[in-house]
């Protein structure tokens, strides 16, 4: 399974606020996001319970949307990203497939990079936020 990189970079400030940067990377394929954020957190959410049910709910998700974005997700790939299961003597599942570690593995490096890359101009940036 493929870890998790930083997508938000947080700076504490004098009030104990902690802005927060977020880089959202989307992959858009005739107006369809066909890689993004949350695709992305749903395929880790499947590689840490094994499931589509118990992933939608760890993300606080219906199932049927989370059903919807891995087929939509799917569908965009060249290979599928999961495969599931039917339910039988010890129910159903889902796994990732290389493809779909690949996706996650991929997505998180860039936005590692990306954050890296932009380090120096993200603390200007946070440096003009009012401080209190």
């Amino acid at each position: 399974m493929a870890t998790r990189a930083p997508s938000a970079v947080t700076t504490a400030t004098a009030g104990g606020r902690a802005p927060q940067v977020r880089l959202r990377l989307r992959v858009v394929v005739d107006e369809v996001v066909a890689i993004g954020p949350g695709k992305v957190a749903l395929l880790e959410a499947v590689a840490e319970h094994g499931s589509i049910s118990a992933a939608a709910r760890s993300l606080e998700m219906s199932y049927r949307r989370a059903w919807l974005l891995l087929d939509e997700l799917n569908r965009a790939l060249r290979s599928p990203a999961i495969v599931t299961a039917h339910g039988g003597e010890r129910g159903g599942g889902a796994r990732l497939t290389a493809t779909g570690e690949s996706v996650i593995a991929l997505y998180r490096r860039i936005e590692a990079r990306a954050l890296a890359a932009g380090a120096p101009q993200i603390g200007q940036l946070l440096d003009l936020l009012r401080t209190p």
